[in-house]
């Protein structure tokens, strides 16, 4: 099969703790545990979380290793952006704040303006875009 836009797409992110972050992928913005695997404490054994919804064509992994630890070094433009198409749920920020979720203002104007950014336990930032997407 070629590369093209049907070709899934995983996003890997270290994480300091699965646990924080599947309370916010999962409790709080609504992702579904696609697959999941205990690595154990040996060197080059991996603890793994992956989170997407069960439709889409990408899912969030996310990899803890207990011997070696990479710490997360997200910035301000690591972003993931889900378009929501309309006015994001106050109800939807509050879970993701009560689920270890942090609403920060983005450096970028164009983000505050056309959405709510939410950082993740690990400091990566999820956007919830008012706007709607296409890349048709």
């Amino acid at each position: 099969m070629p590369v093209n836009g049907q070709s899934h797409i995983r996003i890997a992110r270290p994480s300091r703790d699965l646990a924080a972050a599947e309370r916010f992928w999962i409790d709080g913005l609504g992702l579904k545990v696609v697959y999941r695997a205990e690595g154990g404490d040996a060197p080059g054994e991996h603890d793994l979380l992956m989170a997407g919804w069960p439709d889409a064509s990408w899912h969030l992994e996310l990899v803890h290793e207990a011997a070696a630890p990479v710490q997360p070094r997200p910035t301000e433009e690591d972003l993931l952006v889900v378009y929501v198409d309309g006015e994001v749920p106050e109800e939807l920020v509050t879970r993701l704040e009560e689920h270890g979720g942090k609403r920060v203002q983005s450096p970028n104007p164009y983000w505050n303006e056309w959405g709510v950014t939410v950082e993740d336990p690990d400091g990566y930032r999820l956007v919830l875009c008012t706007r709607a997407w296409s890349n048709a």
